[in-house]
C-alpha cells in the first residue's frame, strides 16, 4: 500500500508532518506493508527525516518545488502550480502510484484535487465531507454534509446518508448505524421542503437503519449514530462544536468527554463519494493529527470502503 503525504501544508509543516510520521511508524505503522510518499521540498524533508530515525525503507521523498499557500485562490493555485506538494499529490493518486493522499494545507486546493482529480464513486451526484461527533455516552457519532454542499436536493442527502451508514460500520466500527434527518422537530412532515421530501426518501432507502428526525439539542446525546443535513447547517453545528474545545481549553476545565472534541483525535475529514481516499486536515495540525489522519487513511483501504460504497450505490 502507498499512501501520499504533503509535508508542507499545514502551520506547522512540514516539522510535524514529519513528526507524525514518525508517530505512526513507532506505533504499530513499521510492521505493515507500508510506503509513504512525502512529497515536498527533499532539502528541508530528509534532515528533518534522518534527524528523527524515519527508517529509510518506509518512504520515498517526492521533491516539490512550490507550495500552494493557505492564502491562495485554491483554482488558480492548482492549475498553476504544478509542482506543488499538493498537485503532485493528485498526480501521483490519479496515476494510481499511490492509493491514498493527506494533507493540512489549503482546504479549498484540496477540494479541487479532490472533485477534478479523482473521479467520484459511479452513480454519485455529489461527494460529501464529514466531521465525528463525540457523544455524552462516550460513544462516537458521524455528521455529514459539513460544509462542501452548502445547498442540497433530497438526492443528496439520501445518499449521504448511505455513504455515512458504511464509513461508520467499516470505520467507526458502529454495527448497523442508526441514521437520524436534522430537522426542526422529531415528527415526520416537519421542516422545509428539503427535509420533507429527503425523509420520505430515507424512509423508504432499504440499505440504511433510518430512524427518522434529530433535533438540535440531539446532536451531543445517542439518538442517532449518522446525522445527515446540507452542508449549510452541518457547517455551523461543526464550529459550535469547535467552539466548545476552544471555551474549554481558555477556561482550564479538564475533562474526557471534553478532550473528545479535540481535533487531532481523528486527524482529519475524509472526502467520501469519490473513488480514491483523501483525508483533508486542520491547517493547525500537529503530530498526533498527522498520526491518526496516516492511520486512517490505511483503514480507509484495508477495509475496500470505496468497492462498498460502490456496490451499494448500485442499489439505490
Amino acid at each position: 500500500m502507498n499512501i501520499g503525504l504533503d509535508m508542507m501544508g499545514g502551520d506547522y509543516a512540514p516539522l510535524e508532518a514529519v513528526k507524525g510520521l514518525s508517530l505512526f511508524l513507532s506505533q504499530g505503522g513499521a510492521g505493515k506493508n507500508i510506503t509513504l510518499y512525502l512529497f515536498g521540498d527533499a532539502s528541508q524533508l530528509e534532515p528533518m527525516l534522518r534527524e528523527h530515525d524515519v527508517p529509510a525503507g518506509k518512504y520515498v521523498v517526492v521533491h516539490a518545488s512550490q507550495v500552494i499557500e493557505m492564502h491562495e485562490h485554491p483554482t488558480k493555485a492548482f492549475k498553476e502550480k504544478r509542482s506543488s506538494s499538493i498537485a503532485l499529490g493528485f498526480h501521483y493518486l490519479s496515476n494510481g502510484q499511490t492509493d491514498a493522499f493527506i494533507s493540512a494545507g489549503n482546504t479549498g486546493a484540496m477540494m479541487v484535487g479532490a472533485l477534478f482529480s479523482i473521479k467520484a464513486i459511479e452513480g454519485i451526484l455529489r461527494p460529501t465531507i464529514s466531521t465525528i461527533i463525540p457523544k455524552e455516552n462516550g460513544q462516537t457519532g458521524l455528521l455529514l454534509d459539513v460544509g462542501l454542499n452548502a445547498d442540497c436536493k433530497p438526492e443528496n442527502l439520501n445518499q449521504f446518508a448511505l455513504l455515512g451508514s458504511l464509513y461508520a460500520q467499516h470505520i467507526l466500527n458502529i454495527h448497523n448505524p442508526r441514521v437520524g434527518l436534522i430537522n426542526i422537530g422529531e415528527e415526520e412532515g416537519k421542516g422545509n421542503i428539503l427535509t420533507q421530501a429527503a425523509y420520505k426518501m430515507l424512509k423508504s432507502n432499504s440499505q440504511i437503519n433510518f430512524t427518522g428526525n434529530i433535533e438540535g439539542r440531539d446532536v451531543f446525546f445517542d439518538k442517532a449514530d449518522v446525522m445527515v443535513c446540507e452542508g449549510f447547517t452541518g457547517n455551523i453545528i461543526l464550529k459550535l462544536a469547535e467552539s466548545i474545545f476552544d471555551i474549554t481549553q481558555s477556561k482550564h476545565i479538564e475533562h474526557p468527554y471534553f478532550e473528545r472534541f479535540n481535533f487531532e483525535n481523528y486527524g482529519g475529514t475524509p472526502v467520501l463519494g469519490i473513488s480514491s481516499p483523501v483525508i483533508i486536515g486542520h491547517g493547525i495540525s500537529h503530530a498526533k493529527a498527522f498520526m491518526n489522519m496516516i492511520g486512517l487513511a490505511v483503514k480507509m483501504q484495508e477495509s475496500d470502503l470505496m468497492e462498498k460504497m460502490q456496490s451499494s450505490l448500485t442499489l439505490l
